[in-house]
């Protein structure tokens, strides 16, 4: 009997830790997907700078545009990444700068540029890094909120301490297609 009541604690002590484990596993994937997310939109804020100063010379009468991008990088940096005023920050930023290259339509000779050409390439394929950066959070937010909302995963989470984690979501505005004014 005694050693029955001893493999029954230890299954139940077992599962503990293995549950605890679990759940600290995937916390650290979505804080590291989250990280990698800051780490490309930290490289798409170092580059506008450069694109600013690019479409400057040549949209002169476009500076509310560029205004507006350089406003929006400095909230966006400001801001912790993954909460909704910064996810509505870099949405409101994508779409000003989809602006700023519908822009090459009024000015030939900027769309010629080399220096902005490859500004573009590098944009489009850092967005593109972004978004696989945000897929890839929130596969790992939803392997996560699986495990802690399953049972009885659920009750051991709440337990631990483990809460879910919000995904990456679009707001309304980038549903929409953008609509540049000239």
């Amino acid at each position: 009997m005694f050693i029955l009541f001893g493999i029954i604690v230890f299954v139940i002590i077992l599962t503990l830790i293995i549950y605890y484990n679990y759940f600290v596993c995937g916390k650290n994937n979505v804080k590291s997907s989250l990280s990698t997310v800051d780490i490309m939109l930290k490289k798409r804020y170092d580059l506008i700078p450069n694109l600013v100063s690019t479409v400057k010379g040549y949209a002169k009468h476009e500076k509310d545009i560029l205004t507006r991008v350089v406003e929006l990088r400095t909230k966006a940096m400001s801001q912790p990444t993954g909460s909704v005023e910064n996810e509505n920050t870099e949405n409101m930023l994508a779409g000003t700068l989809k602006s700023i290259f519908m822009l090459t339509e009024n000015y030939p000779e900027l769309k010629a540029n080399q220096n902005f050409l490859m500004l573009q390439r590098s944009l489009n394929e850092i967005e593109e890094q972004i978004s696989a950066s945000r897929r890839t959070y929130n596969a790992m937010v939803n392997s996560y909120n699986t495990s802690v909302e399953s049972f009885p995963g659920n009750i051991l989470a709440k337990q631990f301490g483990f809460r879910r984690w919000e995904f990456f979501k679009v707001n309304d505005n980038e549903k929409n297609s953008v609509k540049v004014k000239l």
